[in-house]
């Protein structure tokens, strides 16, 4: 599969810049080199209508939440959109580093997104992460009134891992173990933590996210091996898929998690879920948060908050 020159050429900084493999060194030198790393390949951060910082409770301790409230975002029975940041595995991560997606879609879809820094692995193995989501979405439903938001209109959004967590949200919402949502919007998540598909092969060193690297993402988030078969974390092995929000999808070619994004969206409908899918052939992992070298990622975003506008009039 051909690379698309914008991805290439992002390849090519990171190779420029040198620095070692993630899993060649700690937890702590990861985050440090993530976060030194991301500000150059974010696109635009669009000014927003309002934006606050809060802090809520959860079943761990506090989260931190920011509120993005979209220009054009009506000040009651706005749309909301939770947003769970993707970033590396859920080890990296936080509300910087995806914050310019979630202002695109707060504005493109005049909606209130908001944005958990839920805990990562290692520090907090599954399932603490997820259960920050969860409260993050209980603490939305139960404060719509408050927060403008119409309680009938909250989907969930995330990219990677955050795909990860969204989609486990969207069965448990279905299994009225969450509140009920709206829609989910997929970014290259990552549905199987067996990390034995195809696109493992085809694309697992030179195209930016490498195998031994999301290997060594998801050994810190399991505590025991047994926890790769859990659909919780591998949404993929979730016995039934039906009935779940209809769902966007967006896939990157070049990715070492396309086949297993690819079957999770073919198991969504072959159980008659509503689907949009749309597949960048030639883009790699992370490419939605690389606005400023690939201008595909502002597309991507567009063309998901689209989805849910129509999921909304379906």
């Amino acid at each position: 599969m051909t690379l698309d020159p914008d991805a290439l050429r992002v390849l090519e900084i990171g190779r420029a810049a040198g620095g070692e493999p993630f899993e060649t060194g700690s937890v702590a030198a990861a985050r440090t080199a993530y976060n030194a790393s991301f500000p150059t390949l974010q696109g635009e951060h669009e000014p927003v209508a309002a934006t606050q910082e809060r802090q809520i409770d959860g079943t761990n301790g506090p989260i931190a939440l920011r509120i993005h409230r979209g220009i054009g975002a009506p000040q009651s029975g706005a749309p909301a959109l939770l947003y769970l940041h993707g970033g590396g595995g859920w080890v990296i991560g936080n509300l910087d580093s995806h914050d310019e997606i979630c202002r695109l879609m707060a504005n493109l879809g005049g909606a209130v997104i908001v944005c958990p820094d839920y805990r990562l692995a290692p520090e907090h193995k599954f399932p603490a992460g997820l259960e920050d989501c969860l409260a993050t979405l209980r603490f939305i439903a139960e404060n719509a009134a408050g927060l403008g938001i119409d309680i009938r209109r909250i989907g969930v959004a995330g990219d990677s891992a955050g795909g990860n967590l969204a989609t486990v949200l969207t069965l448990l919402a279905r299994d009225g173990l969450a509140p009920p949502l709206a829609a989910q919007l997929l970014i290259y998540p990552n549905t199987d933590a067996r990390q034995a598909s195809n696109s493992y092969q085809r694309f697992g060193d030179g195209f930016g996210l490498t195998a031994t690297t999301m290997a060594w993402f998801r050994d810190h988030y399991v505590r025991t091996p047994e926890d790769i078969m859990d659909w919780r974390v591998s949404p993929l092995l979730a016995p039934d898929l039906a009935r779940v929000a209809p769902t966007f999808v967006a896939l990157a070619g070049c990715d070492i998690l396309a086949d297993e994004g690819a079957a999770y969206a073919a198991r969504l409908q072959a159980a008659g879920a509503p689907l949009i899918l749309r597949q960048w052939p030639g883009q790699i992992h992370g490419f939605v948060s690389m606005g400023r070298h690939i201008p595909a990622a502002r597309q991507a975003v567009a063309e998901a908050v689209a989805a849910w506008r129509q999921f909304e009039k379906s």
